[in-house]
């Protein structure tokens, strides 16, 4: 009977140290689930607050420079590529929309692909004791981009059914420049303009029907005026056998 209680001691001590086993075995996957919770939180929370990452490049990045010509209409230009790897949609909103347009106001931008858009803008009169450099807090130029999908065309109404994935990319103040007086920022933007015109005359040329190269139009040009030659022939030849007979 000594054995045998001996023996039931024994056993109940080693199924004490393995409930102890599992206990701290349990405690420590919770301790684990918990900090990989905590950090799983963590991370999320940080990365709520970075910035969204950028889809275009945009040059200039900060202003959009325009000559300062009152009365009168002045255009400036900005260069966008898009240097994900997917394709990414474009939109322009602005502050001033019955004195601002752009051309194009959207589109969608291949991998890689770049284009310089042409921005409009009427010069309003200055007010009383305005100066240039206060003009520039009044217009402000947002674009906006969207990752699409191939196969999908361009309309403004994308950006309104996926709202939740838009990012802003940036906001462009309008500044304006004296064009007497030459600066880089007025260089700069002749430059891009000349390019983005050299573009749409690029693009208007490729659109433009082929030469005719059939001599229909021609042929019957030249049957009209063969025509018009054996008239006035004929009628020559009536006027002398007229005088003749007389």
């Amino acid at each position: 009977m000594a054995i045998s209680g001996h023996r039931n001691s024994h056993s109940d001590s080693n199924v004490f140290q393995l409930c102890r086993f599992w206990q701290s075995s349990d405690r420590h996957h919770q301790t684990q689930s918990r900090k990989s919770s905590s950090f799983r939180t963590v991370s999320s929370a940080a990365r709520s607050l970075l910035p969204p990452p950028r889809r275009l490049c945009l040059d200039p990045s900060k202003y959009l420079c325009f000559p300062y010509v009152p009365g009168k209409q002045v255009r400036t230009a900005v260069r966008l590529k898009n240097t994900s790897k997917s394709r990414v949609a474009f939109k322009f909103q602005t502050t001033a929309p019955k004195s601002c347009y752009m051309r194009p106001p959207g589109g969608i931008l291949a991998p890689g692909e770049s284009l310089i858009a042409i921005v409009f803008k009427f010069v309003e009169q200055p007010e009383i004791n305005e100066k240039i450099t206060d003009l520039k807090n009044k217009v402000k130029f947002k674009i906006m981009s969207l990752k699409v999908k191939d196969g999908v065309d361009y309309v403004p109404e994308l950006f309104d059914e996926q709202k939740d994935q838009v990012t802003v990319e940036r906001i462009l103040r309008a500044v304006f420049r004296d064009p007497e007086r030459p600066c880089p920022a007025l260089e700069k933007m002749k430059r891009q303009l000349a390019e983005a015109d050299a573009a749409v005359e690029a693009r208007e040329s490729r659109k433009k029907p082929p030469a005719e190269t059939s001599p229909r139009v021609g042929g019957e040009g030249l049957v009209i005026d063969e025509w018009k030659v054996r008239r006035e022939r004929y009628l020559a030849r009536q006027v002398e056998a007229a005088a003749e007979s007389t």
